[in-house]
């Protein structure tokens, strides 16, 4: 009675896994929606129809480098992260890189980024009133760095300019202009920041640090 009770568990146990079996691979998961998540400087509907290969592909043998090749291409997405939402949604996170500046170097033209990094420019909605850069990458990139250990934020600068000397003039938007030695150029700085909140110097539209040790207002 025992050995019949244990071989009709045993396989009950059989039939059914293998219905299960059977029943899940009969059921398709295949991509039929596709959700772009944190995008703003790409169209979302533009990167769907980039990814268009993907529709129809199984989620559960989803090849990951395939979104990654069509992803690497948009040079301001610096990652991603994809969530896979059964049965058939596909869900794609990105992270893009901000724009902080536009970067003019003789004829060609790039976008400067908040993580240092420079993007060929191409007129992005709602990045008109970025400040511009005339100089060199190398040159900026050093600027920038220097910048951010004073907390001196570039948005209340409206150009910056480099001379063939390595000497930065600084255009702001309250139309000053900061003239700056080649070296030591963050003692300056901080002088103009200290500088700026006071009344008195509002009638000053030059403020000139060349001369070591000495400021000359116009």
């Amino acid at each position: 009675m025992k050995k019949r009770l244990i071989i009709g568990l045993t396989l009950f146990l059989i039939l059914t896994t293998y219905r299960s079996q059977n029943l899940f691979l009969d059921i398709k998961f295949n991509v039929e929606e596709i959700i772009i998540e944190n995008s703003f400087i790409y169209n979302k509907k533009d990167i769907k129809k980039d990814l268009i290969s993907i529709y129809n592909t199984n989620l559960l043998f989803l090849d990951t480098q395939l979104i990654q090749k069509i992803l690497v291409k948009k040079k301001f997405i610096q990652s991603y992260e994809i969530k896979k939402i059964f049965p058939n949604t596909l869900k794609i996170k990105v992270f893009e890189k901000k724009p902080l500046a536009v970067l003019q170097n003789k004829k060609r033209k790039f976008y400067f980024t908040d993580n240092k990094d420079f993007v060929n420019f191409n007129d992005l909605g709602g990045y008109e009133d970025l400040p511009i850069v005339f100089g060199k990458k190398k040159n900026f990139k050093i600027f920038y760095s220097e910048l951010n250990k004073i907390n001196f934020s570039i948005d209340r600068i409206k150009k910056f300019y480099l001379y063939e000397s390595d000497r930065w003039d600084l255009y702001t938007r309250q139309d000053k202009i900061i003239k700056l030695p080649i070296k030591d150029y963050h003692i300056s700085l901080k002088n103009y920041l200290n500088l700026r909140t006071d009344k008195n110097f509002d009638k000053y539209q030059i403020f000139d640090y060349r001369i070591k040790n000495q400021l000359i207002l116009k």
